[in-house]
């Protein structure tokens, strides 16, 4: 086959740029080898790389060479700039030909030596569109000017997407999970290099660590960083997340329990509070993603984090990471869809964004008798008490085996059935479900086997949710001023025996419970899921957990299950002390208050694929 003048199509005699003029219509093309596939002529679009294998030898109309290989004119592969995160220039070396079978049935294989460069991209699998790999082609050419040329102009576009980060702030947990914090680390690391992200990178040493770090840190130092990451578990991005809301994030209280004690016929008056304080109480360093801190800040803005004009709270473009190195991982299921820390390496490299709700939990009361001033917490997966409480209470006696101990203290916390009398307020918004109460579900009358499951009419989240991406004025989004938006809205109650009582941010989806506690929860739609369970006998209440832990059950369709989406509600227990679950770390609240700010936050993430 005639080449052209320095490899290039179209009768060039140099490499143009690839958008002349600021023509985004412009192609740049040149002839290639790329390896292990053969001589390509590769196009450079405005969206990506694209490239088509060429006929290097015909024979008559049978597109056979002389050697008898057939050769496919219209085999064409691309790549988006948008999957791709680094482009090198690697000097001369080994390009290998493609590897055919000949019609006598020998194997050829056609290779040689030039200038090469690499294109790096994720790989989404058709069958796990949501398990991201990293993937490489490698492209020769015999003009060193062309390979450099490529290589410059591919990063020049990649150097101008915005959305991705440059800097990033690292908190490592070393003792996550099953103590694989720093190792996995290292294993995802190279990535951030060969993209050219630079990361600090910090392995705490005690429990609150990284929460005392954030806190402490000035608004203009952490402007220097796009975002932040923790390598652990969902408790330990609670820390985190702790760390940079506590003291920046300004907002009204939730109403206390008193001041939903008439949830019928009064509306929600928003409690103005001051948040000019500051709680912080003692707390042991524990091993694993779970750090079970019993202290809490509230207000204040620190001298520190001061509102400053150059990092303005909150930040559209500060974004958290998660790698994933916990027991449970939920918070990183929900929002890549996949339990691997490649694949969120690759989320954040990407500069992938999607938004999350946070709830709010303001503790009025740490017992029954006692007389302090509000703690709050910040939660971006769950908060539960009764059964959940008693959890991850008992399982702080069995800390040498590991995740395991949430197995076996589950399972002793089932088996000693406990109740507690309380009562729950919420903030209604609609009716959610005909089978939330026992009162409502027109079906109970005809059910035979009151307990009995129906099949469940669900839509999940997922990445480019209609839902999450819509707008509302019913929820609050962020900043502080939430009674005009909630203005109306009627409180009901609930009070009695509970097993539990939980409140999910997000479906809280994990490998216990594919499809999590509430199969339709989103991301950031503004509402917490208000899970009620009543007391009910043994077999029936292990029959709900059978039903969370099947994947297309329902764990919600009982007569003695209450599931109420709100943007509000609050606790009182009528016994000595309440122990709450919130995100997996340990809060002893007797009465307690919380309220969700819709898209608070944003993560390094694109939604569930799949």
């Amino acid at each position: 086959m005639e080449r052209k003048e320095n490899g290039l199509i179209g009768g060039n005699s140099h490499p143009n740029p690839p958008f002349p003029d600021g023509d985004e219509g412009s192609v740049l093309s040149s002839n290639f080898f790329l390896d292990h596939v053969g001589e390509v002529v590769l196009t450079h679009t405005a969206d990506g790389l694209s490239w088509k294998l060429v006929e290097s030898l015909h024979y008559d109309d049978d597109k056979f060479s002389c050697l008898g290989l057939k050769f496919v004119s219209d085999n064409k592969s691309e790549v988006n700039f948008a999957d791709v995160y680094a482009v090198d220039f690697i000097d001369w070396g080994l390009v290998h030909g493609s590897v055919l079978a000949s019609a006598e049935g020998s194997i050829l294989d056609h290779s040689s030596e030039m200038y090469r460069f690499t294109v790096h991209f994720v790989h989404k699998a058709k069958t796990q569109p949501s398990l991201w790999t990293p993937s490489v082609y490698t492209f020769g050419h015999k003009n060193l000017e062309i390979c450099k040329t490529w290589v410059n102009q591919i990063n020049a576009y990649l150097n101008v997407e915005a959305k991705r980060p440059k800097s990033l702030l690292v908190f490592i947990h070393p003792r996550s999970g099953k103590g694989q914090g720093c190792r996995i680390w290292e294993a995802v690391a190279p990535l951030f290099s060969q993209a050219k992200v630079k990361t600090k990178v910090i392995v705490t040493e005690r429990a609150g660590h990284a929460r005392d770090i954030l806190a402490s840190i000035t608004n203009r130092d952490l402007s220097l960083y796009d975002g932040v990451v923790a390598v652990g578990g969902d408790g330990f991005f609670n820390e985190i997340l702790n760390g940079i809301l506590l003291p920046r994030h300004k907002a009204s209280y939730p109403p206390a329990p008193a001041d939903s004690m008439h949830p019928v016929e009064s509306e929600w008056k928003v409690s103005i509070h001051n948040v000019e304080r500051t709680i912080l109480e003692p707390s042991d360093y524990n091993q694993d993603d779970c750090p079970l801190l019993t202290g809490s800040h509230v207000g204040p803005q620190s001298p520190n984090c001061e509102q400053d004009p150059e990092f303005p709270f909150p930040n559209e473009m500060f974004r958290f990471g998660i790698i994933p190195a916990g027991s449970t991982d939920a918070i990183v299921i929900c929002t890549t869809g996949a339990r691997d820390p490649v694949t969120s390496a690759l989320h954040i490299i990407l500069g992938k964004r999607v938004h999350l709700d946070i709830a709010q939990v303001v503790r009025w009361k740490e017992t029954q008798s006692s007389n302090e001033e509000p703690c709050v917490r910040y939660a971006a997966s769950f908060a539960g008490y009764g059964f959940y409480g008693d959890v991850i209470t008992e399982s702080e006696k069995y800390r040498w085996m590991g995740p395991k101990r949430y197995d076996y203290a589950g399972t002793k916390v089932f088996l000693q059935h406990r109740s507690y009398e309380a009562e729950v307020n919420y903030l209604e918004v609609e009716s959610e479900t005909e089978s939330s109460s026992p009162e409502t579900g027109p079906q109970d009358s005809n059910t035979t086997v009151w307990c009995l499951p129906k099949k469940p009419d669900r839509a999940s989240c997922r990445a480019n949710c209609v839902v999450c991406n819509s707008k509302s004025d019913d929820t609050m989004v962020g900043p502080p001023s939430l009674a005009p938006n909630l203005k109306g809205l009627k409180w009901s109650r609930s009070k009695g025996r509970f097993l539990s009582v939980g409140a999910a941010i997000i479906s809280c989806r994990n490998e216990k419970a594919p499809d999590g506690l509430v199969a339709d929860a989103h991301l950031s739609d503004g509402f917490l899921h208000l899970i009620l369970i009543k007391d009910c006998p043994h077999p029936f209440y292990l029959w709900h957990l059978i039903q969370l832990a099947r994947r297309g059950g329902d764990p919600l369709d009982f007569k003695f299950v209450e599931h109420h989406k709100t943007p509000a509600f609050t606790f009182k227990s009528f016994g000595k002390e309440g122990v709450w679950n919130v995100d997996g770390e340990l809060f002893l609240a007797h009465q307690l208050s919380a309220q969700v700010f819709r898209g608070l936050v944003s993560l390094f993430a694109t939604g569930p694929l799949e």
